[in-house]
């Protein structure tokens, strides 16, 4: 199923990701107009307006013996021998997981759990305020999907460029926080040490 997954996103079959992408995006482009009930009907009798004469055609090919009579779409239906029962119980784990730690996650930063996390999450909610004024969520969807279908393999066909360009950027970043980190160890106070008891001033208690 991942590989499936990335074959779309990285383009290795040209007509299925070219197929899957146009309808997600006219899907999504849809829902501005119409509710979601209709556009996932209309999108289910449009995909069946193609199959099913495709399929009384092999059929009605089959009967007069003008064909093999073999399924025109046996590997859309077939199942998925790569996912073995060991990797369905991984994955689902891997989603509990996952779902449990979002949830424990939200519930720290809107209980306050850390004040610094929490100031951050405000932040940031803020800001979205002024993005939802701007577009709505389905735009970002939108905007969401087309990056998944073209940032990696951008970044694949560029990966040397983007490298050093990364490197040239991050290595200022470093250089100016390790100096900050330096100015704030420098500015705090060295600890107090403890008062040390040596072993002449002991006896001397002890006689007195």
């Amino acid at each position: 199923m991942a590989s499936k997954v990335m074959d779309l996103i990285y383009w290795r079959e040209m007509g299925r990701t070219g197929v899957v992408l146009t309808g997600l995006v006219l899907g999504l482009l849809c829902l501005f107009q119409l509710s979601a009930i209709t556009v996932i009907s209309t999108m289910s009798l449009s995909i069946m307006c193609f199959t099913l004469p495709v399929r009384l055609l092999y059929k009605a090919l089959e009967l007069f013996h003008w064909g093999s009579g073999a399924h025109p779409f046996q590997s859309y239906i077939e199942p998925d021998a790569n996912l073995t029962d060991e990797q369905t119980i991984v994955y689902v784990q891997q989603i509990v997981v996952l779902t449990a730690s979002a949830i424990t996650k939200i519930k720290q930063l809107f209980f306050v759990a850390d004040l610094t996390d929490s100031i951050k999450f405000v932040v940031l909610m803020y800001l979205l305020t002024y993005v939802g004024v701007l577009c709505n969520g389905l735009t970002l969807l939108i905007i969401g999907v087309i990056c998944m279908f073209s940032v990696p393999l951008f970044y694949k066909r560029q990966q040397e460029q983007i490298e050093k360009i990364g490197t040239a950027v991050s290595s200022p970043i470093k250089k100016i926080t390790n100096l900050i980190c330096y100015l704030v160890q420098r500015t705090k106070s060295p600890p107090v040490p403890a008062p040390t008891s040596t072993p002449g001033s002991k006896t001397k208690a002890k006689t007195k």
